[in-house]
């Protein structure tokens, strides 16, 4: 019985971190400009690894395993803010015209 409880609840997360996967892959193709992209792609990555690391802990169990999956999870927390605005800051430096036309877009 618990062994069941244990694969339901790995099944459950296992599927939301997909779900969240998918929808930040369509979230990010749904808009043109690269910095309207970056944000459904941070959000769903960010949310869809928590779930999947979460299924793999409860797969496993809480161990060692699990301190290693949390610690890459606190990494990835850490890095991918400041990846995503040093993206920003490129696309804002490289893309100057098509921004300031992007902005006229959005106001009208």
């Amino acid at each position: 019985m618990a062994e069941t409880l244990r694969l339901a609840l790995f099944a459950m997360l296992m599927a939301g971190g997909l779900i969240f996967e998918i929808s930040a892959v369509f979230g990010a193709n749904r808009f043109r400009f690269s910095l309207n992209r970056m944000h459904p792609a941070g959000m769903g990555d960010t949310l869809g690894l928590l779930l999947m690391a979460l299924a793999m802990i409860v797969y496993t169990g809480f161990d060692w395993i699990a301190l290693k999956i949390l610690a890459a999870v606190a990494v990835y927390w850490i890095t991918s803010p400041v990846c995503t605005h040093l993206v920003g800051k490129l696309v804002r430096e490289t893309e100057e015209e098509q921004l300031k036309t992007e902005a006229k877009e959005w106001k009208s």
